[in-house]
């Protein structure tokens, strides 16, 4: 496929028709820049077989036939909305569009198109309507095909939900009419180039140096942990930091729906789902990968989210010699993370009794890690809790660390503290015979 093909692809989405009238409402250049991508089309010829080795020099090569066709029209424009154009026009053939400059905006992490005229980003946990809009559906369409084809994933009327990830990593969701009622809906969920370390959170004020050094302590000493938390409350960064603490002499399998963990380590399988096909078959889920893992020799199974039946293959794993497993899962508080993980166990299909599901637990998972996005936009660990086994029906739970809140300060940031509970874990009998004995510090 030469570039002109793709060129005169992009170029649809700029040409002007009976609705000509409501375009220039909302970009009044679209019909310059429709020129100027006539002219690139005619000048340009790669091939996109090529297209990431010779980017930067085919970057230069639009920027200067715009510029020059630019400086070739006699009239009247400003020096700033030249700029505009020529980086709109480069974003439109090279990257996606007019969401590109939020990817790369550092203070964004999150962008959400709601349709073609309303997106919306976060920064600083905070949500903010973007400038930025789309020129139709069309249009939004375009960009959601642009990210999920070079993934082989599809999207359209009998598939109209896909989950996929940029070529830095980003998450990215998608959803299209007739399911999405405002137009085709775009949520990116942004992750940093470099992958954050444990510093960083200490640095945010997510925990505290005691709290990463008991959590360091306990993924070295194989402990089966769940992060659990509400959407946007930051448990896959926690899980890729957590991860950064196995040793690199081991062999990890990563599982996830769409592969966004950033792993440091030399040894690592990444594994990735598989969407039905056009005819409905072929689908492979979260709780096949998870299957077929315990075939592949893991000294680590990392799975990036549980929240269906995999939940009963996760825990046997986690029971039957795969200690040191990490997962996410979505709950608001740590006792409200078992109640979910019985009913995924009971959405596999197995007919067992509450109290054998609820033995299972308590025998496989050690740490569970509370995530939460508070009012004021922050993250924080709010909770890291052990399960220290079962009393009747009852699951145990026992807090190591916990984060009181205390109020807010004048700028309407929440003022607070991480507090040790002053019990001594149960976890701490097994770390220090298996050497851990710089944990005994903590708790000290």
């Amino acid at each position: 496929m030469s570039l002109r093909k793709r060129l005169e692809k992009e170029n649809q989405y700029l040409e002007h028709d009976s609705k000509k009238e409501l375009s220039t409402k909302v970009d009044p250049h679209l019909e310059l820049k429709n020129k100027i991508q006539n002219k690139i089309i005619e000048e340009l010829t790669v091939d996109l077989g090529d297209l990431n080795e010779k980017e930067e020099n085919l970057r230069d090569d639009i920027e200067r036939i715009t510029k020059e066709s630019l400086d070739d029209e006699e009239i009247n424009i400003t020096r700033a909305d030249k700029i505009k154009i020529v980086d709109e026009i480069v974003d439109e053939i090279l990257g996606f569009g007019p969401i590109t400059a939020l990817l790369r905006d550092e203070d964004v992490s999150e962008i959400m198109v709601n349709g073609p005229n309303q997106i919306y980003v976060e920064k600083k946990g905070k949500l903010v309507l973007s400038e930025a809009k789309f020129k139709d559906d069309k249009h939004v369409l375009h960009v959601i095909e642009k990210i999920v084809s070079p993934l082989g994933r599809r999207i359209d009327e009998s598939s109209p939900m896909v989950d996929a990830r940029l070529p830095n990593g980003s998450r990215v969701n998608a959803i299209i009419p007739p399911l999405a009622l405002n137009g085709p809906t775009i949520t990116i969920r942004k992750f940093s180039e470099e992958p954050f370390q444990i510093g960083d959170l200490v640095g945010f004020g997510t925990l505290t140096s005691e709290m990463a050094e008991f959590l360091r302590i306990c993924v070295e000493g194989r402990a089966n942990i769940i992060v659990s938390g509400g959407t946007g409350s930051g448990k896959t960064t926690t899980l890729n930091v957590l991860s950064s603490f196995i040793p690199n002499d081991e062999r990890i399998v990563t599982i996830e729906d769409a592969a966004e963990l950033q792993m440091l380590q030399d040894h690592v399988v990444r594994l990735e789902t598989r969407p039905p096909n056009i005819e409905g078959k072929g689908e492979i889920g979260i709780r096949d990968l998870v299957k077929n893992s315990l075939r592949m020799r893991p000294d680590r199974i990392v799975v990036g989210e549980v929240r269906s039946g995999e939940a009963i293959d996760m825990l046997q794993a986690m029971n039957t010699g795969h200690d040191g497993s990490l997962t996410t899962g979505h709950a608001n508080t740590t006792r409200d993370m078992l109640s979910r993980l019985e009913t995924m166990v009971l959405m596999a299909g197995m007919d067992l009794p509450v109290k054998a599901i609820r033995e299972q637990i308590a025998s496989a998972i050690d740490i569970i890690i509370q995530q939460s996005r508070l009012k004021d936009g922050s993250r924080k660990i709010t909770n890291i809790t052990e399960i220290q086994g079962l009393e009747g029906d009852v699951i145990i739970l026992q807090d190591v660390f916990r984060f009181h809140q205390k109020g807010f300060d004048s700028k309407g940031k929440i003022i607070g503290e991480f507090k040790f509970s002053e019990i001594r874990p149960k976890i701490l009998e097994r770390l220090e015979s298996e050497g851990k004995n710089s944990v005994i510090n903590i708790f000290r």
